[in-house]
């Protein structure tokens, strides 16, 4: 039988959070190994925030053209290079992944390239291909294995050629007519990407909006902005089913309202959220619990409640963002690493959709204010109102935010406006901060700047709406 290799640590996956704390266990004098079974940074760098990002700024940047006479500049005729942009967008990605690869050399952290899954609560097998494996054992281990898109039950869905977040990433040239299913945080950005690239495209939304996790009038103004770029979307649509037509286009059929819609487009991509990385972990092996959706069960100090094994990022429930993860790294840390406590339980959850306007969100909802009977005030006022915005030509979109009627604590906010995740931070860090309202209200910020809007913002208050429970 051949050896069994002896680690203190052994981290699954090489995300947001399994990067930073196999260093960081290394550091620590612990010897560690990481295994990952792709590439090393995760969602994030490979699939996500690096690529996503660095193609929607190419998106901004045909926009940017295609309005120059509304600001007095003439241009020439626009074309996107899908070619170009995805090299951009690939060379952006290799070279993240080449500093974490140098960073984790350095840290002195073991990286095997392989699929591990449980033998015992305490040992992994690591599987490199057909007969290569190794074992190992780990009085510590940490799963971060992340989430991949999730593929609804949609009839003759496996049988066409449809995209999902990523490989849409991988085309070589411009939809003429996107088709999209879903209405969230990735539909949302590809739309507007694709639709600023060039394409035709179609959004269909199951429930009776977009973005249902958002306040209805927000998911309404941002439906607006997406109308106005001429994006198409389909609300209440029952997907029933899609297939190739005989030149290769693809027929879409839904329940709609009005009755059955027949789409054809060019292109689909499936946008219907995103399923944990957990089949393969064999982790009855190791008693670790998961939920119906394969999500594994963790406590606030994200400990599975099998001794010495913990999950962190999307493998568990809840938010499902990389900084998200990285604040996961941060609580394991400080636990495990510093004698300290953190946990879960008071954290705050904030995330950026980088439409263009961005829509930045934190805390609560006005809706989760009502379910929770809070007593509140709202301020709310659109971005026409903010002098920079007028300035630079972007006044679409609304910043609204949620306060305590008794404290003047801040209990949330939503910036869908130009910049918005930036505004959003800004009031995130006085929530942090316990500062009532009345100090972005009373304070005095840099004119002309976004963060001047905050002054409009919280002197905008309507009045106290009654919930709270007798």
């Amino acid at each position: 039988m051949a050896e069994t290799l002896q680690y203190d640590s052994a981290v699954i996956g090489a995300g947001q959070a399994g990067v930073p704390l196999a260093a960081a266990l290394a550091g620590s004098g612990r010897k560690t190994v990481l295994i990952e079974r792709s590439h090393v940074g995760g969602t994030c760098v490979n699939y996500g925030c690096t690529p996503t990002k660095t193609m929607i700024a190419s998106a901004a940047v045909a926009w940017s053209a295609s309005r120059a006479s509304d600001y007095g500049v003439t241009t020439g005729s626009i074309e996107v290079d899908m070619r170009r942009v995805r090299e951009r967008k690939r060379k952006i990605v290799e070279d993240f992944r080449s500093g974490i690869e140098h960073r984790l050399e350095k840290a002195g952290v073991d990286v095997l390239r392989g699929e591990a899954n449980f033998e015992h609560p305490g040992e992994l097998r690591v599987v490199f291909g057909p007969d290569d494996s190794i074992r190992l054992q780990a009085g510590e281990i940490f799963i971060n294995t992340g989430a991949r898109p999730a593929v609804p039950p949609i009839e003759g869905l496996p049988d066409i050629d449809s995209l999902d977040s990523t490989t849409i990433m991988e085309l070589d040239e411009v939809p003429e007519h996107l088709l999209i299913v879903g209405g969230g945080y990735v539909a949302m950005e590809f739309s507007q990407m694709f639709r600023r690239f060039g394409s035709s495209v179609t959004i269909f939304e199951r429930g009776p909006r977009i973005l249902g996790r958002e306040d209805e009038d927000i998911a309404d103004t941002m439906a607006q902005i997406l109308a106005e770029d001429g994006i198409e979307i389909i609300a209440n649509a029952n997907v029933k089913r899609v297939q190739s037509a005989d030149d290769g286009r693809i027929i879409l059929e839904a329940d709609t309202p009005p009755g059955e819609r027949t789409v054809t487009g060019s292109h689909l991509l499936i946008a219907a959220g995103r399923r944990p990385n957990t089949e393969n972990l064999n982790l009855e092996a190791a008693c670790v619990l998961v939920d119906t959706h394969g999500f594994i069960y963790v406590d606030e100090r994200l400990e599975t409640g099998v001794p010495g094994i913990w999950a962190m990022g999307d493998v568990k429930p809840g938010p499902q963002f990389t900084h998200i993860s990285y604040d996961d790294y941060r609580i394991i840390r400080t636990n495990l690493l510093e004698g300290g406590y953190a946990g879960t339980d008071a954290r705050l959850a904030p995330y950026t959709i980088f439409t263009d306007p961005q829509l930045g969100r934190v805390g609560l909802t006005e809706q989760q204010a009502i379910d929770q009977h809070l007593d509140f005030r709202v301020a709310r006022i659109p971005m026409s109102r903010v002098a920079r915005a007028i300035e630079t030509g972007a006044t679409r979109g609304v910043a609204k935010a949620i306060v305590d009627a008794d404290t003047g604590r801040i209990l949330g906010c939503a910036v869908l406006g130009v910049n918005g995740g930036e505004m959003m931070a800004a009031i995130q860090i006085a929530m942090m901060g316990n500062l009532p309202y009345t100090a972005l209200a009373e304070g005095v910020f840099a004119h002309p700047t976004l963060a001047e809007g905050l002054n409009t913002l919280f002197n905008s208050l309507e009045p106290v709406r009654r919930h709270a429970m007798a």
